[in-house]
C-alpha cells in the first residue's frame, strides 16, 4: 500500500487551500468509490483531505420554492427527505436503486456525482485503459462490452458512468455548486459530466482543486410529475444496464414541460434533448411517446454485444413517460 497523508479539513476554504498546496492531494467524504479505487491501485494520493465533517450535509428549501443539498448529505438521508420524496420522486428512486443500505448511509451526495466508471478494464490495472492510462487503448472495443455505452462514445473509450442519482439530477435540471481557487461557479448537471471523445481521462467539467459545496434543485413544474425507472442483473447492488428519469407535466391533453435523461448508456447521464423538443406541446399519447423516444435513440452506435440496451431503455422510457402522464 502506498503511504499517504491525511489532513480533516475545518471549512470549505481550508481543503480547497491544502489541495492547491498538493497536487497530489484527493478530497475524501464517504470514502466508497476512492477507497475502493485505493484499494485497487487505480488511485494513487498522496494526501487526503477529509471533508466528511465540514457543515455541508444540509437540505433546506430554497427562497423560490428549490431545495438546496449539502455535498455532504448522506445519499439514505436524501432519499428519505420529505421535501425530496413528495417534490422530487425521481431523485428518491433513484438513490434508493443504488448500491446497498449499508453504502446509502455513508456514501455522500458530492462523491455520487463524482464516481468513476465500473468497466472492469478501467478497475484492472493489468489491462490498459485510455481512461486510467491515456494513450495506452481500449481492449473494450475487442473484449467484452455487455455493460458499455450505445451512445456518445468514442474509438478512445466506451465506458458508462454508474451513478443513478446523476441521471435523475440532470433530468430534474439540478446544477452544481463549485468552489475552488478562484472562486465559486455553477454548472448545470447536464453539462458537468464529460463524452470520452479524445481525453476519456476527463470525466467531468470540473477544473483542478474545486470542490463540489451544494446541489441546487428549481422549483418544480407546475402540475409535473417524475419517476425513475432501472434495469438491472439483480434486485439490489448492482448497476443499470440501462435506466431512465422522466419528468412530465400534461394540461388538457397536451405535455407542458417534459425532461428524459438516461442511465447505463454513455460516458455521462444522457439528457434526451431530441426527444423532449418532440414532446414539448406535444399530445400525451403512448405514439407520441414511442416517436419522440425513437428519435432519441436513433443516435445510439452499439457494440457487438450489447444492442439490446437500446431496446431495453426504449420501453423503460415508454412505459415511464406513458405511466406519468396517467398520474398528471
Amino acid at each position: 500500500m502506498k503511504p499517504f497523508g491525511y489532513l480533516r479539513a475545518r471549512s470549505a476554504e481550508e481543503a480547497v487551500r491544502e489541495r492547491a498546496a498538493h497536487p497530489g492531494a484527493m478530497f475524501l467524504g464517504g470514502g466508497t468509490n476512492l477507497v475502493d479505487l485505493m484499494k485497487l491501485g487505480v488511485a494513487a494520493p498522496d494526501r487526503l483531505i477529509d471533508i466528511s465533517r465540514l457543515p455541508l450535509d444540509h437540505v433546506a428549501d430554497t427562497e423560490d420554492g428549490g431545495l438546496r443539498i449539502g455535498a455532504t448529505a448522506r445519499n439514505s438521508d436524501l432519499a428519505a427527505h420529505p421535501a425530496v420524496r413528495t417534490r422530487y420522486a425521481a431523485l428518491s428512486q433513484a438513490l434508493l436503486s443504488g448500491a446497498s443500505g449499508q453504502l446509502r448511509n455513508t456514501a455522500t451526495t458530492g462523491g455520487n456525482l463524482l464516481q468513476r466508471t465500473r468497466c472492469p478494464y478501467f478497475q484492472d490495472t493489468s489491462k490498459p485503459c485510455n481512461k486510467r492510462e491515456p494513450g495506452t487503448g481500449c481492449p473494450a472495443h475487442d473484449s467484452a462490452q455487455r455493460d458499455l455505452a450505445v451512445l456518445g462514445h468514442s474509438a478512445h473509450c466506451v465506458a458508462t458512468h454508474p451513478s443513478d442519482m446523476a441521471v435523475a439530477l440532470s433530468a430534474l435540471d439540478a446544477t452544481v455548486q463549485l468552489y475552488g481557487p478562484d472562486g465559486g461557479r455553477t454548472l448545470p448537471v447536464a453539462g458537468f459530466h464529460r463524452l470520452p471523445g479524445d481525453t476519456p481521462e476527463q470525466d467531468t467539467e470540473i477544473r483542478p482543486g474545486e470542490l463540489i459545496t451544494e446541489l441546487v434543485l428549481p422549483p418544480r413544474p407546475e402540475g409535473a410529475a417524475s419517476l425513475y425507472r432501472k434495469a438491472r442483473d439483480r434486485a439490489s447492488f448492482a448497476f443499470a444496464l440501462a435506466s431512465v428519469a422522466a419528468v412530465l407535466s400534461v394540461r388538457g391533453g397536451r405535455i407542458e414541460h417534459a425532461a428524459l435523461a438516461f442511465g447505463g448508456l454513455a460516458h455521462r447521464p444522457w439528457r434526451a434533448h431530441a426527444a423532449e423538443d418532440l414532446l414539448r406541446g406535444a399530445p400525451a399519447t403512448d405514439e407520441m411517446f414511442e416517436r419522440a423516444v425513437d428519435a432519441e435513440l436513433a443516435a445510439a452506435r452499439p457494440l457487438r454485444e450489447n444492442a439490446f440496451k437500446v431496446g431495453l431503455a426504449r420501453n423503460l422510457a415508454v412505459d415511464a413517460l406513458a405511466d406519468l402522464a396517467a398520474e398528471t
